[in-house]
């Protein structure tokens, strides 16, 4: 019934049991303290390799403390942290599974009680509208990048890169959506800079390309996916001007940096970013590489936009906290249990 959805496909250096992806969902089951993950977490990821999942992405791993955004996010900057990621990526292994390590840093959509008294970073020194998830209280004005922070910035992306293979990681996923910080550089509501990291939508993107060069390096291009949106989960009516437009310069940034993977990210998958663009119809117009779809799919959706060929692989969320059993119950034809958010999202299993 979902023939392409199931199928193995080769993608990178990765031979996948079938197109199904599990999208990265922040979990907040790590130790606030120490950013490590432990037994709960290796057996939530290894009951979705043994289910089947071809490709399984983390929860975002912050790069450093200051890009925690709220408690209880795992990392992947000390030695610690990559010890219990590495007891994940043997579960997952043993299981026949394969697996990348989302890398994220909020930027300035954080407070200094939880970045362990740093004030945010961010690109420029606007404060963000809204509050911290799970803590309450209004985001701070974030600290105005310097060149030197920006460095220091790309370094500490490359280093958790280092530490995903170190910990046995397929691969890595860079978090460059949703209003983070890569988002923020990107976006001329929250990068008001002048000098090369700032200016037109060109230069902007200058922040977001050294990045996936430094990762890439570490991790590797043919294992390196890059996430990108047009939505901002701080500005919710922000949209791009002229998305196509703006994509193709987008397009034109990822091809400079030489990734071969996307996963263009939008909460409605059919839903139009303008009146006339669907974003990941308009991606696909523009690159001809791997592309991640996600969105509220549901298997009958994911299987025909990869046979359309929109998406070469997609990527499903809350339907896998849902089912366990997700695969499996696709293979069996069996039904599917509905999302509660009251049930499934406090529940680790």
């Amino acid at each position: 019934m979902y023939k392409k959805l199931l199928e193995p496909v080769e993608v990178g250096t990765w031979r996948l049991r079938n197109r199904i992806v599990m999208a990265p969902m922040t979990r907040c089951f790590a130790d606030d303290q120490t950013g490590t993950v432990g037994d709960d977490v290796v057996e939530y990821y290894r009951r979705r390799a043994a289910d089947g999942i071809g490709l399984i992405i983390t929860e975002g791993i912050i790069i450093s403390q200051r890009g925690k955004g709220t408690f209880n996010l795992p990392g992947l900057y000390t030695e610690g942290q990559v010890k219990g990621w590495e007891k994940v990526t043997d579960a997952v292994h043993e299981e026949g599974g394969t697996i990348i390590a989302q890398l994220w840093h909020v930027g300035r959509l954080t407070h200094h009680q939880v970045t362990g008294g740093f004030p945010p970073q961010a690109p420029s020194p606007i404060r963000a509208k809204g509050k911290v998830h799970r803590f309450g209280e209004p985001f701070d004005i974030p600290e105005e990048m310097t060149v030197d922070d920006i460095k220091e910035v790309i370094r500490q992306y490359a280093k958790a890169a280092r530490n995903a293979i170190l910990a046995g990681f397929d691969g890595v996923e860079i978090h460059g959506a949703h209003g983070y910080l890569i988002d923020q550089f990107n976006s001329d509501v929250t990068n008001q800079r002048t000098d090369r990291y700032g200016g037109n939508q060109r230069q902007r993107l200058t922040f977001m390309k050294e990045v996936t060069q430094a990762v890439m390096q570490e991790a590797g291009g043919n294992r390196t996916v890059l996430r990108f949106s047009e939505i901002k989960d701080d500005l919710p009516d922000f949209r791009w001007d002229n998305p196509e437009e703006t994509l193709k310069l987008y397009v034109e940034a990822f091809k400079e940096t030489g990734v071969e993977m996307l996963h263009p990210s939008t909460n409605h998958f059919a839903g139009f970013i303008s009146k006339d663009h669907k974003l990941h119809e308009l991606v696909r117009k523009y690159w001809s590489g791997i592309s991640i779809g996600v969105g509220d799919l549901n298997p009958n959706t994911a299987n025909q936009a990869i046979e359309n060929g929109i998406i070469d692989l997609a990527a499903f969320g809350r339907p896998l906290l849902a089912n366990p059993d997700f695969v499996q119950r696709l293979i069996t034809n069996a039904k599917l249990e509905i999302y509660d958010k009251t049930k499934h999202l406090s529940q680790l299993v």
